[in-house]
């Protein structure tokens, strides 16, 4: 933690900003005001009044850091997370009832230069969505763009390496680590806040470092596998919840396919995620992971991905793009990882 760092409250929206050493001003992430800090040093010398802590969120209990990252112009470019985002942002106003102005979007068609996804402005994002949280608040993480990972030389890793996001100028800046992903968001949440992470992206199981993974075999049946590095480093909450729905084991390749959709290209994992929650599977964490893994599994092989009502949001998913499609299914498995065990088919699903 760095010592130097402070924390003031925007002077519009009274949201808790970290302000950098150094900084006499901070832009707002969330209404764009400036707010400008005053050189301690040009002070008179006089007692210090008390500074009470964060007020509630101004936005109220759900908030959201939404990213897609389709890397135009480059040969990392992908076709479906800008996509996606939009999706997610549409799923979490319409069906979870969260105010559009508590929804970070990061994407390239934010002309704002704080909201493209970057390493800086994606780090902030999370650093967001935790300031501030209080009891009862929903949080939500999601990201659709490229994941990969490096070696491990702690032995923090049950399989030697570390996965990690890549946000739009990682060749630049660098990829953002599940050791610090878990820092940001996941150790800081309090008894009482949830957050949720739906996470569409290579290598990306474990990439909130998530103590326990759900092993689902083909037929429902589950055990919990323990995570918990051998270092005894503390990768759970401080009392909260933190739950990660993941596009496939870390081993594995998210396919950023058309086969799902038909017609548009979308992240594999997003669209079965909104698939079962618009389907009425959404009642408990293992119905949604039983819906998505039979969606991905039955893709390209003959199975039916049609059938049910056909939401708008649905149509959302098959409108525009290309067609195109994958034979042979999609060999990923959505994952679950979790801060802590729990039946599956009896917690219920709630944001």
């Amino acid at each position: 933690m760095n010592m130097h760092m402070m924390l003031v409250n925007c002077t519009t929206c009274h949201t808790p900003l970290q302000l950098p050493s150094g900084a006499k001003s901070i832009r707002c992430a969330i209404c764009h005001a400036i707010t400008h800090v005053a050189d301690p040093r040009g002070l008179p010398p006089g007692p210090i009044p008390a500074t009470p802590g964060p007020p509630p969120s101004p936005h109220g209990r759900k908030k959201a850091v939404i990213c897609g990252i389709s890397y135009r112009y480059s040969r990392h470019e992908l076709k479906g997370c800008l996509n996606d985002a939009k999706c997610m942002k549409y799923l979490l106003i319409n069906r979870f009832h969260f105010p559009e102005s508590s929804i970070i979007m990061l994407t390239e068609e934010e002309t704002d230069p704080y909201k493209r996804p970057t390493k800086h402005n994606l780090r902030m994002a999370l650093f967001w969505l935790v300031q501030g949280c209080q009891p009862g608040d929903s949080l939500v993480f999601h990201y659709s763009g490229h994941g990969s990972r490096q070696r491990n030389y702690t032995g923090d890793e049950v399989d030697g390496y570390d996965e990690t996001l890549c946000p739009l100028d990682f060749e630049t800046q660098g990829m953002i680590v599940d050791d610090e992903i878990n820092a940001a968001i996941v150790r800081p949440l309090p008894r009482g806040v949830k957050l949720h992470a739906i996470i569409d992206a290579c290598h990306s199981g474990t990439v909130l470092d998530l103590p326990f993974l759900c092993r689902m075999n083909r037929s429902g049946q589950y055990v919990w596998e323990d995570h918990r590095p051998r270092s005894g480093v503390w990768k759970g909450t401080s009392g909260g919840e933190a739950i990660s729905f993941s596009g496939c084991a870390d081993d594995q390749t998210s396919a950023d396919t058309s086969a799902l959709s038909r017609i548009t290209s979308t992240g594999a994992m997003t669209f079965c995620f909104i698939q079962a929650i618009e389907r009425g599977h959404g009642q408990t964490y293992g119905s949604i992971l039983g819906s998505m893994r039979n969606t991905i599994r039955n893709t390209g092989s003959g199975g039916d991905i049609g059938g049910g009502p056909v939401t708008s949001l649905i149509t959302m998913l098959l409108t525009g793009g290309s067609v195109g499609g994958l034979g042979g299914g999609l060999r990923q498995e959505p994952q679950l990882t979790a801060c802590e065990t729990f039946d599956v088919y009896s917690k219920p699903f709630i944001l």
